[in-house]
């Protein structure tokens, strides 16, 4: 075989190897591109809250499992019942970094308005064993902790999804999806209401309002919890609640949200409220508004001062 031959198929070998090891690399470099990006959006915090004094008594610890779970794998749950045995139930959504332990004075202030509450924490917080939160694996937790509070709460009518931050957004896709399966089925959706606190439209807008930049994040983001596009579909009665110094999420995220959404709506904006007083602060705004989501007032569609 001629010399230059050789060096010819020399080059294009090498060519070749250079091609294949991009083409293996890329799946290598995006997948720990995700790594990183589910570790900074969850940022989850081991251990127990330092401000957690320990559950109530009244407080039930359970175990949710699912069929679709890896082996040791499940969803460790609080239920807290409230006095009236036809109380209405919430579904509590959490949102990034802290465990149900840091979560507590929160859900006490749900249960004080009357709810009897489920709080779930997701596969890989807390006490549920797990691998890093996904988009996809804590709506999934969401659907299996739904499937509890069905049983605890037989009446679709008393049944509530209360998420915060972003347990917003997983409250909003849960809502979509009992929205969508009501239409396909011809019924009422198997919810009462939904209520999202300090949440955000997408991800890639809360990034890109911290990041100051214009750039198409979007693009490059794997977990998209895109509310913004869902809440459209949502057909429940909806209370939004935002603190107006809320120094994480904008609360012109809510404001946006506020307007795609469908009616019955509210929209309570609590003036000097930030990311997690809101329900303390203000309480009576709050109370007014869930006593009009859940009927005990004529309902109607407002934006409180």
């Amino acid at each position: 075989m001629p010399a230059s031959w050789i060096e010819a198929l020399k080059r294009r070998w090498l060519r070749l190897c250079i091609l294949a090891a991009l083409l293996l690399a890329l799946p290598i470099g995006c997948a720990q591109l995700e790594q990183k990006e589910r570790e900074l959006v969850f940022r989850v915090e081991s251990g127990t809250a330092s401000w957690y004094g320990g559950l109530p008594d009244d407080v039930e610890e359970m175990q949710l499992d699912s069929s679709d779970f890896l082996a040791g794998q499940n969803v460790h749950a609080w239920w807290w019942p409230a006095a009236r045995k036809d109380a209405p139930a919430l579904l509590y959504l959490h949102g990034s970094r802290w465990n149900l332990t840091g979560q507590l004075f929160r859900i006490e202030q749900l249960h004080d308005l009357g709810f009897s509450v489920l709080a779930i924490d997701y596969r890989g917080f807390g006490e549920s064993p797990g691998d890093l939160p996904s988009e996809r694996s804590v709506n999934q937790d969401a659907r299996i902790a739904w499937q509890r509070l069905e049983q605890l709460q037989p009446a679709p009518g008393k049944r509530y999804i209360y998420g915060h931050s972003l347990g917003g957004a997983v409250a909003v896709d849960l809502a979509e999806e009992l929205s969508q399966d009501a239409e396909r089925e011809g019924r009422a959706p198997a919810a009462g209401g939904l209520i999202i606190e300090s949440t955000f439209t997408n991800l890639a807008d809360v990034a890109a309002s911290i990041a100051h930049t214009s750039l198409p994040i979007r693009w490059i983001l794997s977990q998209k919890f895109d509310s913004l596009e869902k809440i459209a579909q949502v057909r429940l009665p909806l209370l939004i609640v935002h603190g107006s110094n809320d120094p994480y999420v904008s609360p012109r995220f809510s404001e946006e949200l506020f307007v795609a959404a469908n009616e019955p709506k509210q929209l309570v904006m609590v003036e000097g409220g930030t990311h997690n007083n809101s329900m303390r602060l203000g309480h009576r705004q709050y109370r007014q508004a869930l006593e009009r989501l859940l009927g005990e007032v004529p309902a109607q569609a407002t934006r409180a001062p």
